[in-house]
């Protein structure tokens, strides 16, 4: 089975391997034959940073024919904080959302 194993160590950069695996091979045992150690280290570290096709799996998930295994990173930020942040340094500068909204006439 071929399983494209994805991981991005850090922001604008992606690391890519398509692996042709045995039928049941986990996604443990996928994440091993790439060798990166770095992956392999945050997967052991987080159980929530494996995912196939976006949606989180275990460690001893079996992977099928065509799966795209991602390594995510943890968030450095809160998204919501992040947001409450931009609009804190944007200030009223700037019209906001509905700035074009139509009035009746």
């Amino acid at each position: 089975m071929r399983v494209t194993v994805v991981w991005a160590p850090a922001a604008r950069t992606v690391q890519e391997a398509m692996l042709e695996l045995p039928e049941g091979t986990t996604a443990a045992q996928a994440l091993a034959y790439t060798g990166w150690a770095d992956a392999q280290d945050v997967a052991q570290r987080d159980p929530r940073a494996l995912s196939v096709w976006g949606r989180a799996v275990a460690c001893d998930a079996p992977l099928r024919d065509g799966d795209r295994l991602e390594v995510t990173r943890p968030l450095r930020v809160d998204p919501k904080v992040a947001r409450r942040e931009r609009f804190a340094r944007q200030g009223a500068r700037a019209p906001g959302l509905f700035a074009r909204s139509r009035r009746p006439r």
